[in-house]
Protein backbone atom coordinates (compact mmCIF):
# COMPACT_ATOMS: atom_id res chain seq x y z
CA UNK A 1 0.00 0.00 0.00
CA UNK A 2 1.60 3.00 -0.64
CA UNK A 3 2.47 5.73 1.75
CA UNK A 4 0.83 9.26 1.31
CA UNK A 5 2.87 11.89 2.79
CA UNK A 6 0.47 15.05 4.09
CA UNK A 7 2.36 18.65 3.79
CA UNK A 8 0.51 20.53 5.98
CA UNK A 9 -1.16 23.79 4.29
CA UNK A 10 -1.94 27.20 5.85
CA UNK A 11 -4.92 26.38 7.35
CA UNK A 12 -3.00 23.60 9.46
CA UNK A 13 -0.21 26.23 10.47
CA UNK A 14 -2.86 28.58 11.71
CA UNK A 15 -4.63 26.05 13.66
CA UNK A 16 -1.13 25.36 15.15
CA UNK A 17 -0.19 28.77 15.90
CA UNK A 18 -3.48 29.60 17.38
CA UNK A 19 -3.21 26.81 20.04
CA UNK A 20 0.66 28.62 20.89
CA UNK A 21 -1.03 32.15 21.34
CA UNK A 22 -3.46 29.99 24.03
CA UNK A 23 -3.03 31.34 27.34
CA UNK A 24 0.40 29.27 27.83
CA UNK A 25 1.79 31.72 25.91
CA UNK A 26 4.38 29.69 24.09
CA UNK A 27 5.60 32.60 21.71
CA UNK A 28 9.00 30.34 20.78
CA UNK A 29 6.70 27.93 19.44
CA UNK A 30 4.53 30.30 17.63
CA UNK A 31 7.09 32.32 16.21
CA UNK A 32 8.90 29.02 14.92
CA UNK A 33 5.77 27.88 13.02
CA UNK A 34 5.38 31.44 11.62
CA UNK A 35 9.02 31.14 10.14
CA UNK A 36 7.91 28.15 8.94
CA UNK A 37 5.33 29.37 7.05
CA UNK A 38 7.05 31.60 5.11
CA UNK A 39 10.12 29.14 4.42
CA UNK A 40 7.34 26.35 3.17
CA UNK A 41 6.62 29.91 0.62
CA UNK A 42 3.30 29.89 2.15
CA UNK A 43 2.03 34.01 2.88
CA UNK A 44 0.83 34.13 6.09
CA UNK A 45 -2.76 35.98 6.76
CA UNK A 46 -4.84 37.57 9.27
CA UNK A 47 -5.23 34.58 11.11
CA UNK A 48 -1.36 33.86 11.25
CA UNK A 49 -0.16 36.97 12.69
CA UNK A 50 -3.20 37.12 15.32
CA UNK A 51 -2.29 33.65 16.76
CA UNK A 52 1.56 34.75 17.21
CA UNK A 53 0.96 38.21 18.60
CA UNK A 54 -1.69 36.33 21.03
CA UNK A 55 1.13 34.48 21.89
CA UNK A 56 3.93 37.50 22.61
CA UNK A 57 0.77 39.01 24.41
CA UNK A 58 0.23 36.12 26.74
CA UNK A 59 4.01 35.89 26.71
CA UNK A 60 4.82 39.55 27.49
CA UNK A 61 7.17 39.85 24.61
CA UNK A 62 6.15 43.59 23.74
CA UNK A 63 9.13 44.12 20.90
CA UNK A 64 7.87 40.75 19.03
CA UNK A 65 4.36 41.82 19.47
CA UNK A 66 5.38 45.59 17.83
CA UNK A 67 7.19 43.90 15.47
CA UNK A 68 4.59 41.67 14.09
CA UNK A 69 1.90 44.53 13.76
CA UNK A 70 4.53 46.17 11.81
CA UNK A 71 4.83 43.18 9.62
CA UNK A 72 1.36 43.15 9.00
CA UNK A 73 1.04 46.34 7.60
CA UNK A 74 3.93 45.82 5.28
CA UNK A 75 2.13 42.48 4.23
CA UNK A 76 -0.82 44.95 3.34
CA UNK A 77 -3.39 43.42 6.31
CA UNK A 78 -4.54 45.67 8.53
CA UNK A 79 -4.45 45.08 12.02
CA UNK A 80 -7.72 45.06 13.81
CA UNK A 81 -8.77 46.39 17.58
CA UNK A 82 -8.07 42.76 18.87
CA UNK A 83 -4.50 42.63 17.55
CA UNK A 84 -3.77 46.30 18.69
CA UNK A 85 -4.80 45.38 22.14
CA UNK A 86 -2.94 42.45 22.58
CA UNK A 87 0.44 44.39 21.43
CA UNK A 88 -0.99 46.98 24.29
CA UNK A 89 -1.66 44.18 26.61
CA UNK A 90 2.22 43.20 25.87
CA UNK A 91 3.57 46.32 26.72
CA UNK A 92 1.36 46.22 29.66
CA UNK A 93 3.04 43.31 30.96
CA UNK A 94 6.59 44.16 30.42
CA UNK A 95 5.89 48.02 32.16
CA UNK A 96 6.51 49.77 28.71
CA UNK A 97 3.46 52.39 29.63
CA UNK A 98 5.21 54.97 27.06
CA UNK A 99 4.84 52.38 24.43
CA UNK A 100 1.28 51.02 25.12
CA UNK A 101 0.26 54.67 24.76
CA UNK A 102 1.75 55.23 21.97
CA UNK A 103 0.00 52.13 20.06
CA UNK A 104 -3.04 53.55 21.63
CA UNK A 105 -2.83 56.69 20.08
CA UNK A 106 -1.59 55.62 17.09
CA UNK A 107 -5.18 53.45 16.69
CA UNK A 108 -7.47 56.06 15.48
CA UNK A 109 -4.39 56.71 13.03
CA UNK A 110 -5.31 53.19 11.47
CA UNK A 111 -8.99 53.77 11.65
CA UNK A 112 -9.38 51.47 14.72
CA UNK A 113 -11.55 52.98 17.49
CA UNK A 114 -10.18 52.49 21.20
CA UNK A 115 -12.37 50.21 23.19
CA UNK A 116 -13.09 49.49 26.87
CA UNK A 117 -9.85 46.54 26.49
CA UNK A 118 -7.50 49.21 24.73
CA UNK A 119 -8.06 52.05 27.34
CA UNK A 120 -7.43 49.87 30.76
CA UNK A 121 -4.65 47.74 29.51
CA UNK A 122 -3.71 51.10 29.00
CA UNK A 123 -4.29 52.00 32.42
CA UNK A 124 -2.35 49.20 33.96
CA UNK A 125 0.64 50.13 32.00
CA UNK A 126 -0.07 53.33 33.33
CA UNK A 127 -0.12 52.06 37.03
CA UNK A 128 2.92 49.70 36.30
CA UNK A 129 4.71 52.45 35.28
CA UNK A 130 3.77 55.00 38.39
CA UNK A 131 1.82 57.21 36.37
CA UNK A 132 -1.15 58.46 38.02
CA UNK A 133 -2.11 61.51 36.73
CA UNK A 134 -2.30 59.45 33.18
CA UNK A 135 -4.27 56.75 34.43
CA UNK A 136 -6.55 59.78 35.55
CA UNK A 137 -6.51 61.02 32.40
CA UNK A 138 -7.54 57.78 30.60
CA UNK A 139 -10.49 56.80 32.98
CA UNK A 140 -11.57 59.85 32.04
CA UNK A 141 -11.34 58.50 28.64
CA UNK A 142 -13.82 55.80 28.86
CA UNK A 143 -17.49 57.27 29.47
CA UNK A 144 -16.21 60.11 27.15
CA UNK A 145 -16.10 57.55 24.51
CA UNK A 146 -19.35 56.13 25.35
CA UNK A 147 -17.61 52.95 26.57
CA UNK A 148 -18.54 51.23 29.94
CA UNK A 149 -16.77 51.95 33.06
CA UNK A 150 -15.52 48.65 35.14
CA UNK A 151 -13.78 46.90 38.27
CA UNK A 152 -10.47 46.54 36.01
CA UNK A 153 -10.33 50.18 34.75
CA UNK A 154 -11.01 51.50 38.50
CA UNK A 155 -8.88 49.23 40.94
CA UNK A 156 -5.95 49.68 38.03
CA UNK A 157 -6.19 53.63 38.52
CA UNK A 158 -6.69 53.04 42.02
CA UNK A 159 -3.58 51.38 42.18
CA UNK A 160 -2.06 54.10 40.01
CA UNK A 161 -2.55 56.62 42.67
CA UNK A 162 -1.51 54.28 45.27
CA UNK A 163 1.89 53.65 44.27
CA UNK A 164 2.47 57.40 43.87
CA UNK A 165 1.29 58.27 47.42
CA UNK A 166 -2.25 59.84 46.38
CA UNK A 167 -4.17 58.21 49.13
CA UNK A 168 -6.55 61.04 49.15
CA UNK A 169 -7.55 60.26 44.81
CA UNK A 170 -7.95 56.53 45.94
CA UNK A 171 -10.19 56.78 48.77
CA UNK A 172 -12.09 59.26 45.83
CA UNK A 173 -12.30 57.09 43.44
CA UNK A 174 -13.56 53.63 45.62
CA UNK A 175 -16.49 56.11 46.69
CA UNK A 176 -17.00 57.23 43.28
CA UNK A 177 -17.69 53.95 41.90
CA UNK A 178 -20.87 52.56 43.60
CA UNK A 179 -22.25 55.73 41.95
CA UNK A 180 -21.71 54.52 38.14
CA UNK A 181 -22.84 51.14 39.35
CA UNK A 182 -19.66 49.19 40.29
CA UNK A 183 -19.25 47.22 42.98
CA UNK A 184 -16.06 48.10 44.42
CA UNK A 185 -14.06 44.57 44.74
CA UNK A 186 -10.93 42.84 46.75
CA UNK A 187 -8.47 44.57 44.37
CA UNK A 188 -10.15 47.83 45.20
CA UNK A 189 -9.99 47.74 48.53
CA UNK A 190 -7.06 46.17 48.65
CA UNK A 191 -5.34 49.39 46.86
CA UNK A 192 -7.00 52.05 48.57
CA UNK A 193 -5.75 50.02 51.99
CA UNK A 194 -2.31 49.91 50.43
CA UNK A 195 -2.36 53.88 49.33
CA UNK A 196 -3.38 54.64 53.34
CA UNK A 197 -0.72 52.59 54.45
CA UNK A 198 1.98 54.12 52.17
CA UNK A 199 1.28 57.58 53.38
CA UNK A 200 0.63 56.53 57.37
CA UNK A 201 -3.07 56.46 57.60
CA UNK A 202 -3.36 53.53 59.69
CA UNK A 203 -7.25 54.72 60.72
CA UNK A 204 -8.52 54.91 57.17
CA UNK A 205 -6.79 51.42 56.13
CA UNK A 206 -8.43 49.61 59.42
CA UNK A 207 -11.94 51.21 58.70
CA UNK A 208 -11.46 50.25 54.89
CA UNK A 209 -11.50 46.87 56.12
CA UNK A 210 -14.34 46.96 57.84
CA UNK A 211 -15.97 48.35 54.81
CA UNK A 212 -15.03 44.95 52.83
CA UNK A 213 -16.54 42.74 55.70
CA UNK A 214 -19.89 45.06 55.59
CA UNK A 215 -19.94 45.15 51.98
CA UNK A 216 -19.37 41.34 51.94
CA UNK A 217 -16.40 41.61 49.85
CA UNK A 218 -13.73 38.92 50.77
CA UNK A 219 -10.62 40.41 51.98
CA UNK A 220 -7.45 38.97 50.24
CA UNK A 221 -3.78 38.44 51.83
CA UNK A 222 -2.69 41.29 50.27
CA UNK A 223 -6.05 43.06 51.79
CA UNK A 224 -4.56 42.05 55.12
CA UNK A 225 -0.65 41.98 54.61
CA UNK A 226 -1.51 46.38 53.55
CA UNK A 227 -3.37 46.69 57.12
CA UNK A 228 -0.77 45.27 58.94
CA UNK A 229 2.27 47.39 57.22
CA UNK A 230 -0.27 50.52 57.73
CA UNK A 231 -0.64 49.46 61.49
CA UNK A 232 3.20 49.07 61.90
CA UNK A 233 4.26 52.07 60.30
CA UNK A 234 2.62 54.37 62.86
CA UNK A 235 3.69 51.88 65.73
CA UNK A 236 0.49 50.30 66.26
CA UNK A 237 1.54 47.09 67.29
CA UNK A 238 -1.92 46.00 69.32
CA UNK A 239 -3.86 46.79 65.61
CA UNK A 240 -0.93 44.79 63.71
CA UNK A 241 -1.13 41.76 66.39
CA UNK A 242 -4.81 41.54 66.12
CA UNK A 243 -5.15 41.71 62.49
CA UNK A 244 -2.13 38.68 61.95
CA UNK A 245 -4.15 36.69 64.38
CA UNK A 246 -7.45 37.60 62.77
CA UNK A 247 -5.79 35.99 59.52
CA UNK A 248 -6.17 32.35 60.10
CA UNK A 249 -9.98 32.60 61.52
CA UNK A 250 -10.25 33.99 57.80
CA UNK A 251 -8.49 30.56 56.62
CA UNK A 252 -5.42 33.12 54.97
CA UNK A 253 -2.21 31.98 56.14
CA UNK A 254 0.08 34.82 57.53
CA UNK A 255 2.93 35.11 54.87
CA UNK A 256 6.69 36.70 55.46
CA UNK A 257 5.24 40.08 54.91
CA UNK A 258 2.90 39.83 57.39
CA UNK A 259 5.01 38.57 59.57
CA UNK A 260 7.59 40.57 59.17
CA UNK A 261 5.25 43.68 59.41
CA UNK A 262 3.81 42.57 62.88
CA UNK A 263 7.21 42.22 64.53
CA UNK A 264 8.37 45.94 63.07
CA UNK A 265 5.16 46.83 64.66
CA UNK A 266 6.40 45.37 67.89
CA UNK A 267 9.68 47.08 67.64
CA UNK A 268 8.12 50.46 67.36
CA UNK A 269 6.08 49.85 70.70
CA UNK A 270 9.26 48.55 72.24
CA UNK A 271 7.46 44.87 72.56
CA UNK A 272 10.99 42.92 72.56
CA UNK A 273 8.40 39.58 74.01
CA UNK A 274 6.27 39.71 71.80
CA UNK A 275 9.24 40.17 68.19
CA UNK A 276 10.63 37.35 69.34
CA UNK A 277 7.67 34.93 69.92
CA UNK A 278 6.90 36.09 66.72
CA UNK A 279 9.98 35.31 65.29
CA UNK A 280 9.44 31.75 67.09
CA UNK A 281 6.52 31.78 65.34
CA UNK A 282 7.69 32.12 61.89
CA UNK A 283 9.77 29.05 62.53
CA UNK A 284 6.94 26.78 63.51
CA UNK A 285 5.48 27.81 60.26
CA UNK A 286 8.27 27.14 58.18
CA UNK A 287 8.71 30.65 57.23
CA UNK A 288 12.30 31.92 57.44
CA UNK A 289 12.89 35.34 58.87
CA UNK A 290 14.97 37.57 56.63
CA UNK A 291 17.81 40.25 58.09
CA UNK A 292 14.14 42.82 58.15
CA UNK A 293 12.62 40.87 60.66
CA UNK A 294 15.71 39.77 62.45
CA UNK A 295 16.38 43.17 62.69
CA UNK A 296 13.67 45.11 63.86
CA UNK A 297 13.47 41.96 66.80
CA UNK A 298 17.00 43.43 67.79
CA UNK A 299 15.94 46.35 68.04
CA UNK A 300 12.85 46.30 69.83
CA UNK A 301 15.47 44.27 72.46
CA UNK A 302 17.82 46.79 72.35
CA UNK A 303 15.37 49.47 72.77
CA UNK A 304 13.57 47.90 75.54
CA UNK A 305 17.44 47.10 77.23
CA UNK A 306 18.18 51.14 76.82
CA UNK A 307 15.42 51.56 79.38
CA UNK A 308 17.36 49.38 81.75
CA UNK A 309 19.82 50.66 84.34
CA UNK A 310 23.01 48.78 83.08
CA UNK A 311 25.21 51.01 83.58
CA UNK A 312 27.36 51.01 86.77
CA UNK A 313 26.78 54.89 87.58
CA UNK A 314 22.94 53.69 87.68
CA UNK A 315 22.78 50.48 88.74
CA UNK A 316 23.78 51.72 92.99
CA UNK A 317 21.89 53.88 92.48
CA UNK A 318 18.60 51.73 91.17
CA UNK A 319 19.37 49.30 94.06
Amino acid sequence: MPVTRCIPDLISYNSAVKAAGGKGGQWQLAMLLLETVQVQSLRPDKITFSGAISSCEHGGQWELALHLLGAMTSSSIRPDEINCNAGITACEKSGQWQVALALLSKMPEIRLVPNHISLSASISACEKGGQWQLALVLLGHIPLRRLTLNEISFSATISACEKGGQWQQSLFLLAQMPGVRIEPNEFSYSAAISACEKCQQWQLALALLDNMHEAEVLPNCFSYNAAISACSNSDQWEGALWLLGEMPVMRFMPSDISYNAAIHACEGGCQWELSLLLLADMVLLRLSPDRISCNAAVSACERRAARWPWTTRDTGRAV
